[in-house]
């Protein structure tokens, strides 16, 4: 069994923590590294909040978030509305120079003869369909990545760092720590976003529901999550074979299992990438229920 993997019992842990290592029920994840290819690597954290149990896979490890990190940014602004810092219908303008490749929320409302869009539904649209444009407009607006690098570590994880806006920061260059994130950190990130009481509960709600909604991922991590379960998901692309998800599911009437999944490097296709995505979550699900 590769030496990165585990299963922890209950207990609170950090992000980033390094994390004790019994292995006794946990699945395997080296054949699904291997299927991508020479070079490719696989950073899975996956947390039972029902027991407190823990499976990680080269969770330690440093991974270009690429858009997994507007889960964050849509929290951050939730934040900030919460202390009437900002308004969600206040609206944000925007020009034809700001249209990047990938905006397709905003790029609707600019042919629409719309030059600006309300904060929540630029909330909305990162983690709906990771609008790149709506993301940079909202970093303008609440103080750039190191104010979002900030917020992060206001969550108590001092490992995930936020240096750049779309599209720079999904070059995912080796080596590089501009942008990147560790699976084991993301879990602790998403524990407090998500669950925790750092938003108020109509905010995490929103959030939470922005997750469900999103239309990105549906062949990631959602594709091994049984039929019947509350899901959302917020997924990350970028250069160098980064392909991410991040996901909540809650099985009936229990607590939900959250997951993290990064990939990086490699020569496998999109669509074994996404395959890939899909059976861990399935041997994820399978090891805590």
């Amino acid at each position: 069994m590769d030496r990165r993997l585990f299963l922890l019992g209950a207990g609170t842990l950090a992000a980033g923590t390094a994390l004790a290592q019994p292995r006794a029920a946990a699945p395997d994840f080296a054949d699904l590294r291997a299927r991508l290819g020479p070079g490719g690597r696989l950073g899975l954290a996956a947390l039972d909040t029902a027991s407190g149990r823990r499976i990680g896979f080269d969770a330690g490890s440093r991974y270009a978030f690429c858009s997994t990190i507007k889960l964050a940014l849509a929290a951050q602004v939730l934040g900030e509305v919460e202390r009437g810092r900002a308004a969600p219908g206040q609206a944000i303008a925007f020009t034809e120079a700001d249209l990047l490749d990938y905006a397709p929320r905003v790029r609707a409302a600019f042919d629409a003869g719309r030059r600006e869009m309300r904060i929540d539904a630029l909330c909305a649209a990162i983690v709906e369909v990771s609008d790149n444009t709506a993301a940079n407009l909202l970093l303008r607006r609440f103080g750039g990545p190191a104010a979002l690098t900030r917020f992060i570590r206001r969550c108590g994880d001092r490992t995930t760092r936020s240096d750049r806006s779309e599209p720079a920061l999904n070059t995912n260059l080796p080596g590089d720590p501009r942008d990147t994130t560790t699976p084991a950190a993301m879990i602790g990130l998403m524990r407090v976003l998500l669950l925790g009481d750092l938003l108020r509960p109509a905010s995490r709600a929103r959030l939470i529901g922005w997750m469900e909604g999103a239309t990105t991922g549906l062949h990631r991590l959602r594709a091994g999550i049984p039929a019947g379960w509350r899901v959302g998901d917020k997924t990350g692309n970028g250069a160098n074979g980064a392909a991410n998800d991040l996901a909540i599911a809650w099985p009936p009437r229990r607590l939900p299992i959250m997951i993290a999944s990064y990939m990086s490097g490699g020569t496998a296709d999109a669509a074994t990438r996404d395959a890939i995505h899909a059976e861990a979550a399935r041997r994820i699900v399978a090891a805590f229920t």
